[in-house]
């Protein structure tokens, strides 16, 4: 009796988490589906002002309602979305590049090469991630590119530690020692052997990163240091509809907030799932 508990929570346990993974992967397809067909099909002008359609509720014409400036917030909400997840992809990647270069360049050669390189990692880590975003921005004009500079540039630090930690390991296997006894260089060994056994380790936190960034882009843009105010984005969206909000109109703060939200939860769902796989025993002691 109480292995066929056993056998029925494990499945229960399995079915939830496949639920998961498919509901996150139709998530993730939708708003891809979104921010690739929709912005060439309806062209959106970014400061088309009609006051005599502000703030109207959502409705059959106007599914998410309007704006405090009479503007469709369905259509909005899909540009902004593109923008956003525009600068988490990237920024992500740069960062990503960023980090598992240091970390394996520390690990890889050891010594005050790993020490000098762990130093500047916790120097960059003891300044918090967004006032060190808001002093890049502020050197440059408004713009997208600013803004992935400046998470690239302060995300890269976790995948670093990561990535050394994982170097690290790899470097006490057999078939490390055996490519050092066989007259392998540093560098040959780290290129053929230690970052191929990291990339797994380092995509996951590219992944996990992308919500990250879109996260720290609105922030960024709500503050009114991101994107120009005109041009719409997730941040810029929930920043203008603050006194909507106050006066009692919910759906423009509501709606680009949804927006956030949802996809953070569907690649943090798919992440979960791939570092189930990447870790077999994480995953057999998620199934107990």
């Amino acid at each position: 009796m109480a292995d066929l508990a056993w056998t029925s929570r494990g499945r229960t346990r399995r079915s939830t988490r496949t639920m998961r993974v498919t509901v996150s992967a139709v998530v993730v397809a939708a708003v891809a589906l979104a921010v690739l067909v929709v912005p060439p099909l309806v062209q959106l002008d970014q400061q088309a002002v009609d006051l005599s359609m502000k703030l109207r509720p959502p409705s059959a014409a106007h599914p998410f309602g309007t704006d405090d400036v009479g503007r469709d917030l369905l259509l909005r909400c899909v540009y902004g979305l593109r923008v956003s997840l525009l600068v988490g992809l990237v920024a992500a990647f740069v960062a990503t590049l960023i980090g598992t270069a240091v970390g394996a360049a520390a690990a890889a050669f050891g010594g005050w090469t790993d020490r000098l390189l762990m130093r500047l990692v916790d120097t960059f880590s003891s300044v918090p991630h967004l006032l060190l975003g808001i002093f890049v921005v502020a050197v440059f004009r408004p713009g997208v590119w600013p803004v992935i500079v400046s998470v690239a540039l302060t995300h890269w630090l976790s995948t670093a530690r990561i990535v050394r930690s994982e170097v690290l390991s790899l470097r006490s296997r057999p078939y490390i020692d055996a490519a050092i006894s066989g007259g392998a260089t540093r560098w040959r060994v780290t290129v053929r052997h230690l970052l191929p056994g990291v990339l797994p380790q380092a995509g996951l936190a590219a992944v996990l990163m992308v919500p990250h960034a879109m996260w720290h882009e609105s922030a960024l843009s709500f503050l009114g240091l991101g994107l120009p105010t005109h041009q719409a984005s997730l941040g810029n969206l929930v920043q203008s509809a603050r006194g909507s909000l106050l006066a009692g109109d919910w759906w423009p703060t509501l709606f680009p907030g949804l927006f956030l939200i949802v996809p953070t939860l569907a690649v943090a769902g798919l992440a979960g799932a791939w570092r189930e796989r990447i870790n077999p025993r994480r995953r057999s002691e998620l199934m107990l």
